[in-house]
């Protein structure tokens, strides 16, 4: 009989413990992230201005329950993998062009809640003041990815410098050029590369970017660049199926909102322009 209470008591206060256990925690998991309804977003940024307009929204985020895991690139096609993979949320670095075409290649459900800004494509050069004083034969350094190429080779027979076949537009390649009287030599590398070479060509067409990356202040240091109007809205991205997320449409309203405006137009100086 004994024995039975003993082992009746044993089971007892093992339950109790059990108990006790489980509520410590329930108690421990209320103080972390799940119990106060803190949700983690994990974005996609090119550092300059992407990762900084981020930052800037960051703290008004943490108010409404939503942290922001920032995780910095320097090319234009992990972070459109991995928000494809579901290694990230959201990304935050491209144009619509570009989310589409690379999209459809890589047969990516991507979409976007929110175009934030413009950047305006420029072209620079370390030896030339304007570009009509580019010799001939000089040397002209352009991205290599399918959109930007059109955009970078637009912006150049817009400036005079060739002609490109009718009706291309945007989407033009090298060898929709039918004019190029100075017999300009074009080398196509990654945008991210531009910058870096420049001292070594004679002229480069550079995303805003990249060019913030190395102190180039586009409205003072480009050649010429694009107008304000450009239709390349830097978006942030997101997969289809999570377009409706609560704490992604609330980083899109903090991405669009009178305060970022503000930021952008102070910070940069019309390098960049607000798209909303």
């Amino acid at each position: 009989m004994k024995k039975l209470l003993l082992g009746a008591m044993t089971l007892l206060l093992s339950a109790s413990l059990v108990a006790c256990g489980t509520d410590s925690a329930k108690k421990e998991n209320a103080t972390g992230d799940a119990g106060n309804g803190v949700v983690t977003l994990k974005v996609g940024a090119t550092p300059v201005p992407h990762e900084e307009i981020l930052k800037h929204v960051a703290p008004q985020l943490e108010k409404e329950g939503v942290h922001l895991e920032i995780v910095s690139f320097n090319d234009y096609i992990q972070p459109n993998v991995q928000l494809g993979d579901k290694q990230l949320d959201a990304n935050f670095f491209q144009h619509i062009p570009y989310l589409e075409d690379f999209s459809k290649e890589r047969n990516l459900d991507l979409t976007h809640i929110a175009g934030v800004h413009i950047e305006p494509m420029g072209a620079y050069s370390k030896k030339y003041k304007k570009a009509s004083d580019l010799p001939d034969g000089a040397t002209i350094a352009v991205p290599n990815d399918v959109t930007q190429v059109g955009r970078s080779l637009a912006l150049l027979e817009k400036n005079g410098l060739i002609k490109l076949k009718a009706g291309v537009g945007i989407s033009g390649t090298l060898k929709d050029i039918v004019e190029n009287n100075k017999k300009f030599k074009f080398n196509e590398l990654e945008a991210a590369m531009l910058p870096r070479v420049l001292p070594e060509v004679d002229l480069a067409v550079i995303n805003t970017n990249f060019a913030l990356q190395v102190d180039l202040v586009p409205t003072k240091d480009a050649l010429f660049i694009e107008d304000k109007d450009s239709p390349y809205v830097n978006v942030l991205a997101v997969r289809t199926e999570d377009k409706d997320n609560a704490a992604l449409q609330k980083l899109a309203k903090a991405l669009n909102s009178e305060d970022v405006k503000k930021f952008i137009n102070d910070k940069y100086k019309g390098a960049i322009v607000p798209a909303f």
